[in-house]
């Protein structure tokens, strides 16, 4: 672990994250974290500690001896909580400045590992690792067994000799167990209603006060990442949450919007539509024609004649 200027421990390696945690290095790329072998932490009696991960992490605490926070924000978080974290991430520990035992288990494995593993193609599909702070996944307690015991047989192939089989193995529980987080958090999407509920309607109201606004003269087309800010959301977040709950992608909803608002001004005679295009935020007319007859199966001239 390394310790710089600027507050933030950096840890690079594995090996650097199991040494800080009395964790053997079984295999330099991979290993399974049971924090309670950790000694009792006080980070120097820092209060505010920022610490950089050069691999992916997963955290499930079962008890809670500090807040995480990732940018402004604290992560939704409590006991039987999964965090994420991609390479390059910083999160940020907040504690009350006293010792206290971490406890609960992670899995930390370096991208390294993944080269030449079917997991390389497909670790970019799970978004998870793109959420945001307050977007943790939830699990019950059966699904809580699940992920130990996933957790369980990965580290049983650590204590296996390195082989030829040994990094296919690996990066195989490992994608079993990703996946396993994929539809826990489609579950998430269901039974968390209560904190997800309104966002489609936020999102709907949104996009009809955008496109009533002089916004898209101003700032153009409307993004998915815009409208994620607006409801404070990883774009991430947002797009699967929206495809859970219309089975259209958020960038698709976007454009049956945009082709709504579009049929609408087509019937003022008195715009051209090239003036219209622009009116939508489009940057070029052309590709205003070319999504429209995408859409309808008509030029924007020719739906105006036909009707």
């Amino acid at each position: 672990m390394n310790y710089v200027m600027d507050q933030i421990f950096r840890f690079e390696t594995i090996a650097e994250y199991n040494a800080f945690n009395n964790h053997e290095t079984l295999h330099p790329l991979v290993s399974v974290i049971d924090f309670s072998k950790a000694n009792p932490r006080s980070w120097g009696g820092r209060k505010n500690v920022r610490i950089y991960y050069g691999f992916y992490c997963v955290f499930l605490k079962d008890i809670v001896g500090c807040n995480l926070k990732y940018g402004r924000n604290y992560y939704d978080y409590q006991e039987g909580t999964l965090v994420f974290v991609a390479p390059g991430q910083i999160l940020e520990i907040e504690t009350d400045g006293q010792v206290y035992q971490p406890k609960g288990f992670a899995l930390v494995f370096h991208s390294d590992l993944l080269y030449g593993t079917p997991l390389a193609k497909s670790i970019g599909d799970y978004h998870f690792f793109s959420y945001n702070v307050h977007e943790a996944l939830h699990l019950s307690e059966r699904e809580r067994k699940i992920v130990l015991n996933s957790l369980a047989k990965i580290e049983s192939e650590l204590h296996q000799n390195i082989d030829k089989h040994s990094k296919k193995l690996i990066a195989l529980n490992i994608e079993l167990f990703l996946s396993y987080c994929d539809r826990f958090y489609d579950r998430q999407f269901i039974t968390r209603d209560n904190v997800n509920r309104g966002i489609l309607e936020k999102f709907e109201e949104l996009l009809n006060n955008y496109f009533s606004s002089d916004k898209p003269g101003k700032l153009g087309l409307p993004s998915v990442s815009y409208f994620a800010d607006e409801l404070h959301l990883s774009a991430n977040y947002f797009g699967d949450l929206i495809k859970k709950k219309t089975g259209k992608t958020a960038k698709e909803y976007i454009q049956n919007k945009i082709i709504e608002a579009a049929k609408t001004r087509i019937f003022d005679s008195g715009k051209t539509i090239n003036e219209i295009a622009y009116e939508l935020g489009f940057k070029y007319p052309q590709h205003f024609t070319r999504m429209f007859k995408n859409h309808t199966g008509y030029t924007p001239c020719q739906y105006r004649l036909s009707n």
